[in-house]
């Protein structure tokens, strides 16, 4: 039950294997579920074979699209929230270092982002900046009418147009929306913004591997093709026709609920590279939005190590016994740098003297699983050889194929999110929003 890049035999310590293996019938309806469609939530599956349908000519429309944005901005605004942004934030701080400029990209854009909160202080300080600079707007949202990228985009589209004019701001907008209908769509018709389409059938949280993701990536220069290569390699690994013990999603799948039947109610997604801090908050919406309903999921939570082995590590180390985490292993790290030698020695480390710094990194990532697992903290092992746009595209999709067998093992829909609506009516009651006054009156009562 082991493969090269899924290592559960921490997991068994806790779980013997055989109880994950009794769990094998349920996990493979549960995938059965998924592929046939029969399940809740079954009108948002269009990404499961996505990968492998995205053609030659998807890849040059995107590219031609972005032609003039990629070699005439500074910078490239993405506008969107939640997983309009996230999946494509996590992949571009990923795969562009840890201090990006244009420098440092080769003249490339940089990505930076609004419309994902609603501060003041963000966007006027966002707004500063583009006074400075060339800029484009990638702007991502299914109605158009979601509160905090509609503000983000409106003021945006009007900084740009009385910076660079109507007519040459139209060129710097490139629109990701409904097909048919919405705000949004309206608005790229009337002014020609060039724009995609987001899928009727996947969800935004499922949709980095469209338009929402691969336009504003291919704009800052990722390379899409890879990233989409990867996620087909790991489409056919986690196919129902490979067998349940050499398939890697359902796997995960099973062993995440077993831990989560044992009373493991956390899963920490585990990190020892800081270019992945946004990749985790990427997972943590898939699976929070995805689970987290009827009472019932796993709640994700994540962690940047070794930094956060200084804070949160005593924790999970030493405080109640309700977590399993999930590392992720890079084999090789993108650079290379030895420790030099001191004579005086004065900081103790020569010990470490010509040895790369990635060689402690791993150590102190097996010994923080090893001090974990002896604690009563169950520890899933990925490992991927690195951290580029192939073994990325492997990983999100990984995740996706995993979560949705995952929400159906646990028998509710992975692919609707009924908690979200809460806070926005009370917030469009309180803000005297039309078409809310009922809701308003209810609560100016309760205040």
């Amino acid at each position: 039950m082991q493969n090269s890049f899924l290592d559960l035999s921490s997991v068994f310590s806790f779980i013997p294997e055989q109880e994950i293996l009794k769990l094998k019938p349920e996990a493979l309806e549960a995938q059965r579920t998924l592929y046939e469609g029969t399940g809740a939530g079954n009108n948002f599956l269009g990404w499961i074979r996505l990968p492998s349908r995205t053609t030659e000519q998807h890849f040059a429309e995107i590219e031609e699209a972005v032609s003039k944005v990629k070699n005439n901005s500074e910078f490239v605004v993405l506008v969107g929230i939640g997983g309009s942004y996230l999946g494509a934030r996590a992949l571009y701080e990923a795969l562009t270092g840890s201090f990006i400029s244009a420098d440092t990209r080769g003249g490339l854009p940089q990505m930076v982002f609004a419309g994902h909160h609603i501060s003041e202080d963000y966007m006027v300080e966002l707004c500063r900046v583009l006074d400075h600079h060339t800029y484009s707007v990638v702007v991502i949202s299914k109605s158009g009418t979601t509160t905090e990228p509609a503000i983000a985009f409106r003021i945006l589209k009007e900084h740009l147009e009385k910076k660079v004019g109507e007519k040459e701001a139209a060129e710097r907008i490139l629109v990701v929306t409904d097909a048919h209908r919405g705000a949004l769509r309206q608005l790229a018709d009337e002014r020609g913004y060039r724009s995609f389409v987001i899928p009727d059938d996947v969800g935004g949280r499922f949709s980095v591997l469209t338009p929402v993701g691969l336009v504003p990536l291919a704009a800052c220069g990722i390379d899409i093709r890879q990233l989409v290569a990867g996620s087909r390699e790991m489409e056919q690994a986690c196919d129902p026709s490979v067998p349940f013990e050499e398939n890697p999603a359902a796997l995960y799948a099973a062993a995440r609920n077993a831990l989560y039947r044992s009373g493991k109610k956390i899963e920490i997604l585990v990190n020892y590279h800081p270019r992945l801090h946004y990749f985790s908050e990427w997972w943590k919406q898939l699976f929070g939005e995805s689970e987290g309903k009827q009472g019932k999921g796993i709640y994700p939570a994540s962690v940047d190590n070794s930094t956060d082995l200084h804070s949160l590590g005593q924790y999970i180390q030493d405080g109640e016994r309700i977590l399993f985490e999930t590392v992720i292993s890079i084999a090789e790290p993108t650079h290379r740098m030895t420790i030099p030698e001191e004579p005086a020695d004065l900081d103790q480390i020569n010990y470490l003297a010509r040895r790369r710094i990635d060689h402690v990194n791993k150590m102190a990532e097996l010994g923080t699983a090893m001090a974990h697992v002896e604690g009563g903290v169950p520890n899933i092992r990925l490992i991927i050889p690195a951290l580029d746009a192939s073994s990325l595209g492997r990983l999100l999709y990984f995740f996706e194929n995993a979560c949705g067998i995952s929400g159906y093992m646990m028998d509710i829909n992975p692919f609707n999110q009924p908690g979200v609506e809460a806070y926005k009516r009370n917030m469009f009651a309180l803000l005297e929003k039309p078409g809310f006054e009922e809701e308003t009156r209810k609560i100016k009562t309760r205040l």
